[in-house]
């Protein structure tokens, strides 16, 4: 069925909690405002000032919002014209799929990120390239399966052995060849220094942290080492580190560029150690059993909690405001491509409802995550696309939009979305490929096929069983055969995982 024609399923819970905080009824009378919906818009004029918004504008914006905005179906609108867009490509860290109150929170409350969506085009079938960090980064940045890379095959990179190797084209380095200026903020996660960094893999600027996670105050990482650069060179800022990233980010799109530039703004936050802003005890005893030594410290599996990880969220939405504050005061935004997404499923106090599994597996709570494009001068605000997308999908997208060319010895694993985007163009079925040590899955249309720990196939109608739980795989033996066959066809193309048995 072509793509303009959908319209949002009621399978989907964020599409109902949508309409439900839009002040209307499913059949589209108007009614009182819900509770969620009121507490949205008297909430704006606090989240407006954390911007710097005007509290009476943002308050009207939210309540108009509340009262008359409701998703319709994504269609695009051809014709329009403008330069190449400068790109911000956002990311939050192991963010779960509903763990925003777009996407059906129901404690936690995102505005700034809600404000986003309404702007712009949510997407409530996309996917992360992996289950965990460092893979889907590695798909980001190269746009191929991360198994396609020695460095891809570690979920996720956890040492100084592997990277993403210099010499592999990235988005950036296309980019900035076709003239973008490049910089990534946050978290890189795809090799340490002295052999990967990310200024040896096409940004012309670098400032954040190499690993995989850090004390958010003392900046340790995972190897109990000091894990904030500027370039290639430590950078001493004991501050909450979400508070600097966002201060970085802010100050680079406020500035004047000559060229069409990209942003890569990766924050760390929700991920582990739960230290909100101002647990400054906590980080101490946190950073204190790091530098004794005492294993897994940064993991902190004796702490946390659903509220501090609430918390965690509401500070990533506020900065994610303040950046969008900084875009649209330096007179850009209407020409700038912002991306809002997830670099792999929720963890321990992520809120994935309806889906089953999280980070590091392959079931859709693993890999669904949330996704958000808007760019005023080309995109339609307020719609919802259906339509199954991944990682490399944006990356094949973003080098189009740039006017970039993949490099012929490197073929894309994704596809532009840029026609079905801008010009109204149905996107052909194909297939959405993941790999993991003793997992596999692929998605076709609605079908997916599935084989977990227990090393069976499955099958599952993600339209009607978003949770994976009513098994097709017995009345539908041809279709598994088939798409199992899809499946090792791709993966006899990629890089067997070392030691080990593929899935």
């Amino acid at each position: 069925m072509p793509s303009s024609s959908r319209t949002p399923s009621s399978r989907t819970p964020a599409s109902a909690a949508s309409t439900a905080s839009a002040g209307e009824t499913e059949d589209g009378s108007r009614r009182s405002l819900s509770r969620r919906a009121f507490h949205t818009a008297v909430g704006a004029g606090t989240a407006a000032a954390a911007v710097g918004l005007p509290a009476s504008a943002a308050t009207a914006d939210s309540a108009g919002a509340a009262a008359e905005h409701r998703e319709r179906p994504f269609r695009a609108a051809p014709g329009r014209h403008s330069r190449r867009p400068n790109i911000l490509f956002i990311l939050g860290d192991d963010l779960g799929w509903a763990d925003l109150s777009s996407y059906g929170a129901p404690h936690i409350h995102t505005p700034n990120l809600d404000r986003l969506a309404r702007q712009g085009v949510r997407f409530t079938d996309a996917y992360s390239g992996s289950a965990t960090c460092s893979p889907t980064r590695f798909s980001l940045y190269t746009g191929r399966y991360p198994g396609r890379t020695k460095g891809g095959l570690a979920e996720p990179i956890a040492d100084r052995t592997v990277g993403l190797e210099p010499t592999h084209p990235t988005l950036a380095s296309l980019l900035r060849d076709a003239g973008y200026a490049t910089a990534l903020i946050g978290k890189w996660h795809c090799g340490y220094l002295p052999d990967y960094s990310p200024t040896k893999s096409g940004y012309d600027e670098f400032f954040g942290n190499l690993g995989g996670a850090l004390e958010y105050y003392s900046k340790l990482g995972l190897l109990g080492e000091y894990d904030l650069y500027e370039g290639d060179a430590e950078y001493k800022d004991l501050r909450y580190y979400t508070r600097v990233l966002t201060e970085r980010a802010s100050e680079y799109v406020s500035r004047e560029h000559e060229r069409p530039w990209l942003l890569n703004l990766n924050f760390t936050t929700p991920h582990w150690p739960w230290i909100a802003e101002g647990d400054e005890e906590e980080s101490a005893e946190i950073t204190r059993r790091i530098r004794a030594g005492v294993k897994g410290a940064l993991n902190h599996r004796d702490g946390g909690s659903v509220e501090k990880y609430r918390e965690m969220v509401e500070d990533l939405d506020r900065s994610v405001g303040k950046v969008l504050a900084a875009l649209r005061r330096s007179g850009q935004e209407e020409n700038t491509l912002v991306f809002f997404g997830s670099d792999n499923g929720g963890e321990r106090f992520s809120y994935n409802w309806p889906l089953t599994g999280g980070k590091f597996g392959l079931q859709e709570g693993g890999i669904r995550v949330p996704s958000l494009v808007r760019w005023p001068a080309r995109l339609d605000g307020g719609q919802v696309s259906e339509e199954p997308v991944f990682t490399p999908d944006w990356t094949a997208t973003l080098l189009e939009l740039g006017g970039a060319r993949p490099h012929p010895a490197y073929p894309l694993d994704g596809t532009s979305l840029a026609g079905y985007l801008l010009r109204g163009e149905e996107l052909a079925e194909r297939e959405l490929f993941w790999r993991v040590r003793g997992e596999r899955a692929l998605r076709r249309g609605k079908w997916k096929y599935y084989r977990g720990q227990d090393g069976k196939d499955h099958l599952y109608d993600l339209h009607a069983d978003a949770r994976e739980q009513a098994d097709r795989a017995a009345a539908e033996p041809e279709l598994v055969k088939e798409l199992r066959q899809a499946w090792e066809h791709i993966d006899k193309g990629l890089l067997p995982y070392p030691d080990a048995k593929k899935s």
